[in-house]
């Protein structure tokens, strides 16, 4: 169920209950009160949830590009140390 189709089905029901004699309008009326806003809080959470699944995607992004280069840097100075250019070969050799 979508959203439109709850909160036609809510009005639906709403009107419905309003139509009752008032002993039992009273509680129906704060049951249906009470699951709009339980599922108002559940789409909240929903949009939070969502907003931190996003945040840690673009972290893991960030720590994945991060780890590439830290990669790509301890090569390099591996090449350094052992005296290891780019292309292999030894320093002073051509």
């Amino acid at each position: 169920m979508n959203e439109r189709d709850f909160q036609n089905k809510l009005t639906e029901l709403l009107g419905e209950i309003g139509e009752m004699p008032a002993g039992e309008r009273e509680k129906l009326e704060q049951l249906a009160t009470e699951t709009k806003d339980r599922h108002d809080k559940m789409k909240k959470t929903m949009r939070e949830l969502q907003e931190s699944l996003d945040y840690l995607r673009l972290s893991v992004k960030y720590l994945v590009f991060d780890l590439e280069a830290t990669r790509r840097e301890n090569d390099y100075l591996r090449g350094l140390v052992t005296g290891q250019n780019d292309d292999g070969s030894a320093d002073g050799a051509d």
